[in-house]
């Protein structure tokens, strides 16, 4: 059975640091492009981050320079260390591998 669990969500003062994590199971990361999406209520899905099987990554013009992903094969993980972190980044956090998402994390800051 294909699952991504997500973690590593939470409250955090604006200015803060947060790493989520998205782990897999049942399938293999490392052959396909992984994303970070985020939602607030009442608003469309956003995608905030994507990497490559090469590990080339995008990232939405609200997170450059403050959020960065990354994927440990050996471990079957992607992580989205998000740092300088602004109330806006509030929102529930998904992690999608082909058409699987995961059931997300929240994320909280506090201004």
């Amino acid at each position: 059975q294909v699952q991504l669990v997500e973690s590593g969500g939470g409250l955090v003062q604006a200015g803060g640091s947060l790493r989520l994590s998205c782990a897999a199971s049942g399938i293999i990361f490392r052959f396909n492009t992984v994303g970070w999406y985020r939602q607030t209520p009442g608003k469309q899905r956003e995608l905030v981050a994507t990497i490559t099987s090469d590990g080339t990554t995008t990232y939405a013009d609200s997170v450059k320079g403050r959020f960065t992903i990354s994927r440990d094969n050996a471990k079957n993980t992607v992580a989205l260390q998000m740092n300088n972190l602004k109330p806006e980044d509030t929102a529930i956090y998904y992690c999608k591998f082909l058409a699987v998402w995961g059931q997300g994390t929240q994320v909280t800051v506090s201004s």
